[in-house]
């Protein structure tokens, strides 16, 4: 089977040549795209994320071998989120070769974390079907690079970090609230409020929810811990 220009190009910029193009084809493909056939990329994106897991987990380990437990699950989860996922996709371009259907290709999937996100797990595995587990890992530690050496001891997400200072003192969780919504519906903006019983509050806006919501946590925490110091 022969790959359309574009998609070579992104095996060049993956920095590996695929055996199986089918592989790669339907790692690449959206479930938007063929409605009621086992040709996306779902199940491929369920294999991927747990051979990331395990290549991140691995990693972790070798990079830091006096780190306890505790240090590395936040640092593990950090590297292996939606969010660092999609990222790692952006820098390859991999939303160019997406494969998606009309209804998701109005609404902005291109950019969309999720699907970045799911897709950059079934390439991965994709990877792994076609040449095993050790052309999987050298291509995972390639593109996710120096974020394992920097990622933050303390990488918390900044909602689980403010429902700990929360619950540390004695107050029910934080709460979340939509307060606004604008932009078109491919490239909305959301703004996110967050609020303590204590009446203190922060606010936040991002492409999507949990972003903003993320946002408006650390931006609360941030204050919080000031105010403690």
């Amino acid at each position: 089977m022969k790959l359309s220009g574009e998609l070579s190009a992104f095996m060049a910029r993956l920095g590996y040549e695929f055996s199986q193009p089918e592989l790669l084809i339907r790692a690449v493909t959206h479930p938007s795209r063929n409605a009621g056939v086992r040709s996306d990329n779902q199940r491929l994106e369920f294999l991927g994320d747990r051979v990331l897991g395990l290549v991140m987990a691995e990693a972790l380990l070798e990079a830091d071998l006096e780190a306890p437990e505790g240090n590395l699950a936040p640092r593990f989860n950090a590297l292996v989120r939606k969010e660092a996922c999609a990222d790692v996709a952006r820098e390859v371009d991999l939303g160019d070769v997406l494969r998606l259907g009309r209804s998701e290709m109005k609404t902005g999937g291109r950019r969309k974390d999720a699907a970045l996100g799911d897709a950059m797990e079934a390439v991965i595995a994709a990877v792994y079907r076609d040449g095993g587990f050790e052309a999987a890992k050298r291509v995972v530690l390639r593109l996710w690079g120096d974020r394992i050496s920097a990622v933050d001891a303390d990488a918390r997400d900044a909602k689980t970090a403010l429902q700990e200072w929360a619950q540390a003192r004695g107050l029910p969780p934080p709460s979340y609230t939509e307060v606004a919504r604008t932009g078109p519906d491919h490239a909305p903006q959301f703004t996110i409020a967050v609020s303590l019983r204590s009446g203190a509050s922060a606010k936040a806006q991002a492409g999507n929810k949990r972003q903003a919501e993320q946002a408006a946590a650390r931006a609360l925490l941030d204050e919080m811990e000031a105010s403690d110091g």
